[in-house]
């Protein structure tokens, strides 16, 4: 679809598409790449797109821009409030939505579990969950293997950070979180008139399985404030026990939404990057043979521990180069509370302004012949985090940034190691929006060949 060039309106925001609102965010909704594509193509680093229901977004791809953005106060760029739409699924007191003080507050509680020695000790326990679900696998018989993906990394957040290994509730809840994002995963579900109790399903199905699980969520909550579990130092026991400056606790719904928020971000975000893992190692077997070559010979020295995993420059650099042509968030956003000038753009309060992720990894003055998968860009190199920014950047970087490479460390090193795949399409996976993520079309169909152990 060809763009057409909007006027400038003086003293407002930098052009865009001229086309109406609803035809924008439909665009946007169900083609993102392409949408983002043309527009490039046609404004370059800097254009606006005028979405339905939502404030103009000033989207950037320049480094220089991102940088202005990300290392903005956070009091006058307001991350909490561009990201109004994931309000209705994950809750009005979620990290995400929240800024200022309240966000800095909570943020500083939920981090620790997820860095450092505790987040290392978790290593075994995600291995062997890996292992448990490959050994499921049918051999000879096509399957996705992003729902595969899900059920590992769902496994792993909640055993793990967590802690719900021991819980009555944990086949409830995976149940139950599952078909929250089966029926939300289409795209139109963004769009606020889609999103009322009365209108048919999914949107109503959705609204109950919410309630279901903030019940049961609630009554976990309970049973540990109840019983207490000595020792353990999850993100759910740390909320528990956490006061506010006035010594209050967190109420039930605060919990809650916290809670919602990791077990989506947490491992619906991972397992879609495994998928298009799994999707780019497949269509380029002399990248997947050097990578089998690297994990072969770190076993020879002894047992390929979870430790020595996290130490391998190929598989680190492999991950690094899917997350740079694949992020699984095309954008992040930052709503301007008083007039700003960015990128030698003057803009007003109230638009968002968005680093174009998807964008700013492909800029060829960056990444010479970006289009190529090729992993040894990242072979003793640190790029700039205005350059490589997959997590997000700033003081609302993703807080499970480092677990989640961790994790998906080890279960690309248990997936090389003990299978042969073999992509079931010959075709490289089409790009589509699922939930809040850039994912796969079709789940990336694989056929297992053979299995070792």
């Amino acid at each position: 679809m060809r763009i057409v060039r909007a006027a400038r309106d003086a003293g407002a925001v930098p052009p865009g598409p001229a086309m109406a609102p609803v035809f924008q965010v439909l665009r946007w909704l169900r083609h993102p790449i392409e949408f983002m594509e043309e527009c490039a193509a046609t404004y370059g680093d800097c254009f606006t797109l005028r979405l339905a229901a939502s404030p103009p977004l000033v989207f950037f791809s320049h480094p220089n821009a991102v940088r202005e953005i990300l290392t903005g106060d956070d009091d006058e760029m307001r991350a909490g409030e561009a990201n109004f739409s994931v309000a209705p699924v994950l809750g009005q007191h979620s990290l995400l939505v929240l800024d200022g003080p309240r966000h800095r507050h909570t943020r500083r509680l939920m981090l620790p579990p997820f860095h450092g020695e505790r987040m290392h000790a978790y290593g075994d326990t995600i291995c062997a969950i890996a292992d448990a679900a490959i050994d499921r696998w049918p051999l000879g018989v096509p399957f996705p293997i992003h729902p595969e993906m899900q059920a590992i990394t769902l496994d792993a957040i909640m055993q793990t950070v967590f802690g719900l290994d021991g819980s009555r509730h944990l086949p409830a809840l995976r149940g139950l979180l599952l078909e929250l994002l089966r029926c939300t995963a289409t795209p139109l579900m963004r769009l606020p008139w889609t999103r009322r109790d009365r209108r048919p399903k999914p949107w109503s199905e959705a609204v109950r399985l919410k309630r279901e699980l903030d019940a049961l969520l609630v009554d976990e909550v309970a049973s540990r404030r109840g019983i207490g579990w000595p020792g353990r130092e999850d993100v759910l026991g740390m909320l528990i026990d956490a006061r506010d400056e006035s010594g209050r606790p967190l109420s039930d719904a605060d919990l809650c939404d916290e809670l919602m928020t990791l077990l989506v971000a947490g491992h619906e975000t991972t397992a879609t990057s495994l998928a298009w893992i799994v999707s780019r190692l497949l269509n380029h077997p002399e990248v997947l043979d050097r990578l089998r070559a690297e994990l072969a010979d770190a076993a020879r020295g002894g047992a390929l521990t979870p430790e020595r995993v996290r130490e391998l420059p190929y598989l680190d650099a492999a991950i690094k180069e899917t997350l740079r042509l694949d992020p699984v968030f095309a954008v992040v956003g930052r709503r301007l509370t008083r007039p700003t000038r960015i990128g030698g753009h003057a803009l007003p309060a109230g638009v968002i302004v968005t680093p174009c992720i998807y964008l700013t990894h492909r800029r060829p003055d960056v990444w010479p012949d970006p289009e190529r998968f090729d992993p040894s860009r990242f072979l003793g190199v640190r790029p700039s985090p205005y350059e490589f920014l997959p997590f997000g950047g700033g003081m609302r970087r993703c807080l499970g940034m480092a677990f989640a490479v961790y994790e998906m460390q080890l279960v690309v090193a248990r997936l090389v190691s003990r299978t042969v795949l073999r992509l079931a399409v010959d075709a490289p996976a089409r790009t589509v929006r699922r939930n809040i993520t850039l994912a796969p079309a079709g789940g990336v169909p694989v056929v297992l060949e053979s299995r070792v152990g």
